[in-house]
């Protein structure tokens, strides 16, 4: 596995390991617990020892079933972040979930613990102070965001005494701005390389769209690296100074297939290539 530093002294593997709809989308479904258990810890044994969930997956299901996962496995090999719902923003509803979250994990602290969506409808000033608190209780190593703006992003640093160390939000060859992000490429991206923050890459694959054959010269690019088109998509992405991704899976060929998009790398040709095939 290879690494990038997340803060001084601290890193983190390039592909972690992403849980949404594992136990369920907004409510559990255990149906597959056993599946996502055995995939997940096997995930782990090729090196994506980053487990990133969040209280909302399967109404907190996707942690307890973390929390099974990483039970073998000695904590300080782990790396894992959770998440704190936009309605739980409050002081006191945040320092709740916290507590909860490392309850259903079975842990006494995460690693990481991000806000999952902005809320303009409770001050950030009260949700920064509570994201400080969680820091110094112990609860949490290191906060962050997830699908903020960056003047959202600069706000939230003005009011912690804490470094955000990233900012997770949906990125790949084919989604590579939104809404809340026009122009990703062009400015959330380069302000990340600049400030020195992570930027984590959900949904990498864009829902499955660049794991098959369909876009040509990706099919030609993974031919020429003897590599599967979902190799060559997540390597385009963490080749990308500051760049991170945590694809999704519980199934354990694909665990392995995704590990494959590491120990190498595409030429700048290719990746602007790829660049021009998805403008």
């Amino acid at each position: 596995m290879e690494y990038k530093e997340l803060t001084k002294g601290v890193k983190i593997p390039v592909l972690g390991i992403g849980t949404w709809k594992i136990g369920g989308g907004l409510s559990p479904d255990k149906s597959q617990d056993d599946i996502a258990v055995k995939a997940i810890r096997e995930g782990i044994k090729l090196g994506m020892t980053h487990i990133d969930t969040a209280e909302a997956y399967g109404d907190g299901h996707s942690e307890e079933i973390v929390g099974k996962v990483i039970k073998p496995f000695e904590r300080e090999r782990l790396f894992i972040t959770t998440k704190v719902s936009p309605e739980h923003f409050r002081f006191d509803d945040l320092v709740n979930s916290i507590k909860n979250s490392l309850k259903r994990l079975k842990v006494g602290f995460v690693d990481l613990y991000l806000l999952h969506w902005p809320n303009p409808e409770i001050p950030l000033k009260e949700t920064m102070k509570a994201l400080d608190y969680v820091v110094e209780e112990g609860f949490t190593r290191f906060i962050g965001v997830s699908n903020f703006s960056i003047e959202e992003m600069e706000e939230a640093q003005a009011l912690t005494k804490q470094k955000i160390v990233t900012n997770q939000v949906e990125y790949s060859l084919l989604h590579k701005g939104n809404l809340l992000h026009r122009g990703l490429e062009k400015n959330l991206l380069p302000y990340c390389q600049k400030k020195k923050i992570i930027l984590t890459a959900y949904r990498p694959l864009a829902k499955g769209k660049l794991t098959r054959p369909g876009f040509k010269l990706l099919d030609k690019i993974a031919e020429k690296y003897n590599k599967t088109q979902a190799q060559v998509a997540l390597n385009w992405l963490i080749s990308k100074k500051m760049v991170i991704s945590i694809p999704k899976s519980i199934k354990i060929e694909h665990l392995k297939e995704n590990v494959g998009a590491v120990g190498w790398k595409l030429s700048n040709n290719d990746m602007g290539k790829l660049n021009n095939l998805f403008p």
